[in-house]
């Protein structure tokens, strides 16, 4: 397991966007049955989600989230040195999405941008990428925009993933700070794992074919393609029993601190029972583990930010917080990090609408807060 230590970074804001349009337990109700509906929203703690309509991209979310932040933070576009995309629902296989989104968002053409094609550790991955960008020199300020419309890859007949998906973007703004102020990783990364959270066709493995996009039924009945999103829930439990729980012992170890001196446990929103049995297991108390499942579902590599956002998000803008962030899943790839949160500029989340062919902006959007979240189930 890799682990590093890396100072002088910051994190000064944080923003969300989520779409507009709402997947209703109503709605599930009709595919599924009311029955089984019910069974896999007790288990996962999914109620509604938020999820994208044909015309918009995660690209549009997070340009959404980055645009707000950039203009809250008031921080000139010439000053960002560098933007990093992570996700693993890109605009197009070429070119990188974080290119276009320098465009859009008037970023310097000094400005390096690239993409990061990562799932559930995403967030955490960006993280030390852009502190370790700051820390080397020559870089004072990341954009750091991190989402997934994993709803435009599952099958809406697959009860494994369709109640469980919902959209989002995010942007985290991350620039140099004092020497004291940084962040601990851990990361790690197992392979083997591969075909056990995957898209198998549409790439260049197994690219599109006549048959690759055709759903015919799988396991317990499921209606699936080639191009469907696969997941295996019971390997992705066991993989995660297996390596967040000795990877939050370990990071909270290398920070030195308490289970009580830690305002809050920032899991990747996975499912509810995962969510339930690594606090359990790591000895924290139900409150410090911050759930937003109910109203966004799993919202992939935007999850964490997201949880921090809305769960966090007063307490962010006014306290310093201890916060520790871990992040896990497809690849298998996992990380963790120890940092401590001085007060900041918090975001959202902001509702887009989705597009429609008489929109002349792919940006197009309506800023509303969502409706107050409820909490945890």
């Amino acid at each position: 397991m890799r682990s590093g230590s890396i100072t002088g970074v910051r994190i000064a804001g944080l923003s969300a966007a989520v779409p507009e349009s709402v997947r209703s337990p109503v709605e599930d109700d009709a595919v599924f049955g009311p029955d089984t509906a019910e069974k896999i929203r007790r288990v996962s703690g999914v109620i509604r989600r938020h999820v994208t309509l044909e015309g918009l991209c995660t690209s549009d979310l997070c340009f959404v989230a980055g645009e707000s932040l950039l203009d809250g933070l008031k921080w000139e576009r010439s000053s960002v040195d560098a933007l990093i995309f992570v996700t693993q629902t890109p605009d197009y296989f070429l070119p990188a999405t974080g290119c276009m989104l320098q465009n859009r968002l008037g970023l310097a053409r000094t400005c390096a941008a690239f993409d990061v094609n990562l799932g559930c550790s995403g967030y955490v991955y960006g993280l030390w990428l852009a502190s370790a960008l700051i820390s080397g020199g020559g870089v004072r300020r990341i954009l750091l925009l991190v989402g997934d419309t994993v709803s435009r890859i599952v099958s809406p007949e697959d009860r494994s993933t369709a109640m469980l998906f919902g959209d989002a973007g995010t942007a985290t703004a991350i620039e140099a700070g004092d020497a004291d102020e940084g962040m601990i990783f851990e990361l790690g990364t197992d392979g083997r794992g591969r075909d056990k959270l995957i898209v198998p066709a549409g790439a260049f493995r197994e690219p599109h074919n006549e048959m690759t996009g055709l759903r015919s039924k799988c396991e317990g009945d499921n209606l699936r393609s080639r191009e469907d999103l696969y997941m295996d829930g019971s390997e992705v439990f066991a993989f995660s029993i297996r390596e967040v729980i000795p990877l939050i012992r370990s990071v909270q170890s290398r920070a030195g601190w308490s289970t009580d001196s830690v305002d809050a446990l920032v899991l990747h929103q996975a499912n509810l029972f995962m969510l339930q049995h690594i606090a359990k297991r790591t000895g924290f108390p139900w409150e410090k583990v911050p759930s937003t499942l109910e109203s966004f579902g799993n919202t992939s590599s935007a999850s964490i930010p997201l949880t921090m956002i809305v769960s966090l998000g007063q307490r962010l803008r006014t306290d310093s917080l201890k916060l520790l962030l871990a992040g896990f899943g497809v690849g298998w790839s996992w990380g963790a990090a120890a940092l401590t949160c001085d007060p900041m500029a918090v975001l959202g989340p902001i509702l887009v609408r989705d597009r429609t062919e008489s929109d002349s902006r792919p940006d197009d959007s309506e800023a509303a807060d969502v409706p107050p979240f409820s909490g945890k189930t």
